[in-house]
């Protein structure tokens, strides 16, 4: 896949709406970041959450005052059909239980967007729902594929919705070794969601989604 043009994003009126970063170099950036995450030795983890197929992690965030999670599973499906269910797309939307809306509000490339999504409320409401504006990028990595994301500092706001901010994140897709047609899919979150909350209810809210996540998409590619 190429690397992104570089410049901002400008309407289709030619309007310029954000002034955002060189789109090349926060792209190269965030992919070094997500193998850098994905390099780290077993022992810096602790186990958050374990259920039959997915496995969740965790260890302190070097970007904010909260936790880095790593994800981990196999899924039954190629990864090519994997990664178009989780990158930006109408795809997305139709399966993810947590997201409510999605919009791509700026191409740079084909596998190179901003876009922005909310999500619904979670623990009874105690997390009300999230907006957030990032910048996605979907890139080859080895025999696989990685899909990552960050956040922007996005200045149009919607009232009915607390920001949030999702640090350097992805996912990482491979052919399951000796079963190419199953892929093993780790994952990278660092979510905050700022607004009243206590962390230890973003946290137990993190795991369980993480979880879900996981039986969510894998009921969506044996529908498709």
């Amino acid at each position: 896949m190429a690397e992104p043009a570089s410049g901002r994003v400008w309407t289709s009126q030619g309007k310029q709406m954000e002034d955002l970063p060189d789109a090349a170099v926060l792209a190269t950036r965030l992919k070094n970041t997500l193998i850098q995450y994905h390099s780290l030795e077993d022992d810096k983890w602790r186990v958050a959450k374990k259920m039959k197929d997915v496995t969740i992690w965790r260890k302190p965030s070097e970007e904010f005052n909260g936790y880095l999670f790593k994800a981990q599973g196999v899924i039954d499906d190629v990864i090519n059909s994997v990664i178009d269910h989780i990158r930006p797309g109408p795809c997305r939307l139709d399966w993810d239980s947590l997201m409510t809306s999605l919009d791509i509000l700026e191409y740079f490339e084909e596998n190179c967007c901003v876009m922005r999504y909310t999500t619904a409320g979670q623990l009874w409401n105690i997390i009300s729902p999230r907006e957030f504006v990032d910048f996605s990028y979907t890139v080859d990595y080895k025999e696989g594929l990685l899909s990552c994301g960050i956040s922007l500092d996005w200045s149009e706001k919607r009232s009915e919705f607390v920001r949030g901010y999702n640090h350097p994140c992805g996912w990482f897709c491979v052919p399951l070794k000796d079963s190419p047609n199953r892929s093993l899919l780790t994952g990278y979150i660092q979510t905050d969601l700022r607004g009243m909350i206590p962390q230890s209810a973003v946290d137990t809210a993190m795991a369980s989604t993480l979880i879900n996540f996981y039986g969510d998409l894998q009921k969506a590619l044996q529908k498709a």
